[in-house]
């Protein structure tokens, strides 16, 4: 069923990209233009519309990264190979089914799914006590099917209201590092050098299987790729977790970096810049704002430039304030403090101007 939707979508891309091509403005064909062509592959009206948005954001999400320069300069070789040739959806690849293509019987935990043959099942389905009580409480949304190690996983998503955010009595800041991995204005900090030796572990025996080179090298690279990546998220879950807690027990709002563009913007050493882009920095601020948004905790996000230079006590900037890694001592107040609690502190505050500058229209 999954390999039938995948390969239609397939032959639909090469129609596409042999016969329409768009520019660079466009988001690609809609689904209307396919209808007929998508119905008569097997597909009925729902799986055709999402075979149709499937291949359309593939490449909407191509023409963005060609004109971010992503994929090279214009006449480059890799950018003529990518434009010079369709798209490829692997035979086993996602599958985004909605409610009209499932049929859950949540009180049994099984779900019948539609293919091409009919409806399959009802198929068993696991999940923990909490998540079963999500499914049954709110609407589902969008589900993945997705093949992995030879399993099959459907991801379901559930439709949660916001809760009312909660105005804040201050904020609790989050400076995000390398050596602290997160470091609150209270002077907690997550996950430092245990993980930090998980960290290095793994970009040593990364570096020794890539260096290899061999198939069965390639193969134990993939799937310890994914194990890296599930530590990291459980990781940043954890410490999502702990800072959500803290701020939502004590009343306050959670001002943190913005980090965008930081890989471009920060200078690093060698071994730093492999550190940095080892986590997934961007991972953990989506988990403090989302399980902030379900808690009703108030998120700010602020311009972390000279956070790390200047004094969250007099104010004063300079480079000469941080002597080393961890240490801040201002020069001009004689301040002396953690660098990371130090940052923390100046985000807080940075975090209480950029609320009120959003809440003023709402106060007019």
């Amino acid at each position: 069923m999954i390999c039938s939707c995948h390969q239609t979508a397939w032959t639909w891309a090469v129609t596409v990209a042999r016969s329409s091509p768009w520019s660079s403005t466009s988001i690609g064909p809609t689904t209307s233009s396919f209808d007929g062509t998508l119905k008569d592959m097997g597909l009925s009206a729902q799986p055709a519309i999402h075979v149709a948005r499937k291949v359309s954001g593939a490449y909407a999400t191509l023409t963005a990264n060609i004109q971010a320069g992503n994929l090279g300069k214009p006449g480059s070789k890799r950018r003529q190979a990518t434009e010079g040739k369709p798209i490829r959806f692997r035979r086993d690849a996602a599958q985004p089914f909605d409610d009209r293509c499932l049929s859950w019987q949540l009180a049994a935990r099984t779900v019948s799914i539609w293919t091409v043959a009919g409806r399959s099942g009802p198929i068993r389905f696991g999940c923990s006590d909490q998540q079963h009580a999500l499914l049954l409480a709110h609407r589902r949304g969008e589900s993945d099917l997705v093949r992995r190690d030879g399993k099959w996983f459907l991801y379901a998503t559930c439709d949660i209201p916001d809760a009312p955010t909660k105005e804040p009595d201050g904020f609790l800041g989050v400076d995000l590092g390398i050596a602290n991995l997160a470091t609150d204005s209270d002077g907690r900090h997550y996950c430092g050098k245990a993980t930090n030796r998980v960290r290095h572990r793994n970009q040593r025996l990364r570096a020794k299987l890539q260096a290899i080179g061999t198939k069965s090298a390639k193969r134990l690279l993939k799937k310890r790729r994914r194990k890296e990546s599930r530590f990291a998220a459980d990781t940043n879950h954890r410490i999502a977790k702990s800072i959500v807690t803290e701020a939502e027990r004590t009343g306050r709002g959670i001002a943190l970096e913005d980090l965008g563009g930081i890989r471009d913007r920060v200078r690093l050493r060698r071994p730093q810049r492999v550190t940095l882009h080892s986590w997934a920095f961007h991972q953990l601020g989506q988990y403090i704002a989302y399980q902030a948004k379900r808690s009703a905790v108030a998120v700010v996000h602020v311009d972390p430039a000279y956070t790390s230079q200047g004094c969250s006590t007099c104010g004063h900037v300079a480079k000469a304030n941080r002597p080393n890694q961890s240490t801040f001592h201002c020069r001009s107040c004689g301040f002396a403090e953690h660098a990371d609690r130090n940052a923390a502190r100046n985000i807080a505050a940075r975090g209480v101007t950029g609320w009120a500058a959003v809440s003023l229209p709402n106060a007019a």
